[in-house]
């Protein structure tokens, strides 16, 4: 009894003096200081996921999924695409603005990517060791653009 008592009575929560809940969105400026940063690193995935990721507004889960064929039409990235939501199984119709079928394009050709490979090879774009910082932590990205 006495254990538990003092054990909790010394230790400071672990949320003391820290922001809690929901991070705030980027702001226009961040976001494009993030896609210069990678531009100038020559960071073409990165570049390609995050461009992808503020378009569309995809989860993680459902952008980490998405193949080749998903936005590409023969050689060209489509300007449109829809997606079905892992989480709530709804369909997500999305724009995929000049920039970002660029960055895409450009990741694709890099990588040697193609729309017609079979379901049994890799077609993903993402299989090729992404960074899981790039996919799950906001902090990389800020940090990315010197913003934190």
């Amino acid at each position: 009894m006495e254990l538990a008592k003092s054990t909790s009575a010394s230790r400071p929560p672990w949320n003391k003096g820290k922001l809690i809940g929901q991070k705030a969105p980027f702001k226009l400026k961040e976001i494009w200081a993030i896609r210069v940063r990678l531009q100038l690193a020559d960071r073409r995935r990165e570049l390609a996921l995050s461009n992808l990721a503020i378009d569309s507004m995809l989860r993680a889960c459902d952008l980490v999924k998405l193949r080749v064929r998903d936005v590409c039409h023969g050689q060209n990235v489509a300007s449109r695409t829809i997606v079905l939501q892992q989480k709530t199984q709804r369909p997500v119709q999305s724009e995929i603005t000049e920039p970002t079928r660029e960055a895409v394009g450009a990741w694709i050709c890099h990588a040697g990517l193609t729309s017609e490979q079979s379901d049994s090879e890799p077609a993903s774009w993402l299989n090729t060791s992404v960074d899981p910082a790039v996919l799950a932590n906001r902090g990389f990205l800020g940090q990315a653009a010197g913003l934190g």
